[in-house]
């Protein structure tokens, strides 16, 4: 279901949007509370980051401020339309 809009995800499990928005927003607290958070989330000091990222100012303008990533997490993003067609079938 990553990705999908609550929508899609209630046709799937055969529920209203109200019983998927519910439960989406009881596991939200439950993942932010203070007995998963503390237990489960680590941020990472700044010696964590690769020197080839660090060292290289091609890339550390991007990441200086960056606490960490998710793995999986999908961002989606698209180009200005103005250049859309430099982007076709790039991923």
């Amino acid at each position: 279901v990553t990705g999908l809009t609550s929508r899609h995800v209630a046709e799937r499990f055969q529920c209203s949007n109200d019983t998927i928005s519910r439960y989406f927003k009881k596991m939200l607290f439950i993942f932010s509370d203070q007995p998963f958070y503390s237990t489960h989330v680590r941020f990472l000091d700044d010696e964590s980051v690769h020197p080839k990222i660090r060292c290289n100012p091609k890339f550390w303008p991007y990441f200086w401020n960056a606490i960490g990533t998710i793995d999986g997490c999908h961002i989606p993003v698209s180009p200005p339309a103005i250049i859309c067609l430099n982007y076709c079938n790039h991923k």
